[in-house]
């Protein structure tokens, strides 16, 4: 091929690259631009309720164990053997108040006891004559105590001395010592026995009849079953919505049923490991059993000047979302109390709109949208006015 043929070649080459460039020019010229996307604002649309101050009341939440109010050991004063009795002491069995509970044989104190009687009625007999000579005002006095003079009887007071003399004369014939030695056996004697001092059932026995019982040997336990104090704990922030006599709802998880009591005490002492206190309710029913474990809510004092909102309303503890003009605004406020469900706050002026329910991702600032159904609402709770201390949906 000549190089004439070769340079047309080239050029023809060159023309169609220039006219194909030209032409995608003029192609890509003719496309319309594509539009920028303008990035718009998305308005959330919230619920709101109004803040209603006034007071609101409070209850705290308590459990613990059930014990008898009054329960006892019983321990022997005396030695000797014990008797069988109508009752058996026996655990399970229920003895009323002032029934027999253990009785032991007295015989040989009782014997020792008449005994001593009979030596004070000899020194008396042989005092008289004396008497009759010395102290004849008081000897009729005498007379009639020695007339009157019963052994088996309890043993009356001596006929009071007119005199110093005579009773210096009384007391030389050592009768006031042999008196208040009678005096205290009776009162001994008395300990063979021993009644019930309240209703109650034996928890405890340790003895049966016809052992020998010593002085000083623990013989059972009795336990009301009338009266019983649940012991709880309550936190020491919590005590100053407490006072002896607010009532209490108690009930069980294992039976059905509730019963109401009062706090009866409240310890003066703190748990240094736990920083709490512990409160006694007192609290009885025939279904009540001791060692039971019981719930219950204390009635407790009122919060002034103070709103209860939903507790997932609060924000870091310690704020909540105000709506002003359509926008958010972070309001601190101060929780007075919290509970398992809702918050007790102060802080907020009367009437302040706050969201009603929460938003994901919000923030102080944000841009928000009352519902349609929400300003109807607000109207009509204008009108009416506030319907509760938690607030209604505005």
């Amino acid at each position: 091929m000549s190089i004439t043929a070769r340079r047309i070649i080239m050029f023809a080459g060159l023309v169609l690259l220039i006219g194909a460039f030209a032409l995608s020019r003029f192609l890509s010229n003719q496309k319309q631009p594509p539009r920028p996307k303008v990035a718009g604002t998305k308005v959330k649309m919230v619920d709101t309720m109004h803040v209603r101050l006034g007071s609101i009341p409070t209850t705290l939440n308590v459990q613990g164990e059930l014990s008898a109010y009054d329960k006892i050991d019983l321990f022997s004063e005396v030695t000797g053997t014990l008797e069988k009795t109508e009752r058996s002491f026996k655990v399970g069995t229920y003895f009323p108040k002032g029934a027999l509970l253990i009785k032991v044989n007295q015989e040989e104190a009782k014997l020792s006891l008449l005994s001593q009687k009979s030596n004070l009625l000899n020194a008396i007999t042989q005092l008289m004559p004396d008497l009759k000579i010395d102290y004849p005002e008081s000897y009729e006095h005498w007379k009639d105590y020695l007339d009157n003079f019963e052994v088996e009887a309890p043993i009356k007071a001596f006929p009071e001395a007119l005199n110093d003399q005579e009773k210096y004369f009384i007391a030389s014939r050592n009768l006031y010592s042999q008196y208040y030695t009678i005096k205290s056996q009776e009162e001994r004697l008395d300990k063979y026995t021993l009644y019930a001092p309240f209703s109650g059932v034996i928890t405890a026995a340790s003895i049966n009849p016809g052992a020998v019982v010593r002085a000083g040997q623990k013989l059972g336990e009795l336990m009301s079953t009338g009266s019983y104090e649940l012991e709880a704990t309550v936190a020491l922030r919590d005590l100053k919505y407490l006072a002896v006599g607010n009532p209490v709802e108690l009930y069980s998880e294992d039976i059905e049923g509730s019963w109401n009591g009062k706090i009866r005490r409240i310890s003066d002492q703190v748990d240094a490991g736990t920083q709490t206190v512990r409160v006694f309710i007192a609290v009885s029913g025939s279904d009540l059993k001791e060692n039971m474990y019981l719930r219950g809510d204390v009635v407790a004092s009122s919060i002034d000047n103070a709103f209860a909102l939903p507790r997932n309303l609060l924000n870091d503890q310690r704020g909540v979302f105000v709506v002003q003009d359509s926008i958010l605004r972070m309001e601190e406020v101060q929780v007075v109390k919290m509970t398992d469900e809702s918050a007790i706050i102060r802080g907020l002026k009367d009437g302040t709109p706050i969201l009603a329910q929460p938003i994901p991702d919000a923030f102080d600032g944000m841009k928000v949208r009352i519902s349609t159904q929400q300003k109807s609402k607000n109207a009509q709770s204008a009108k009416t006015g506030p319907k509760d201390q938690l607030g209604s949906a505005e």
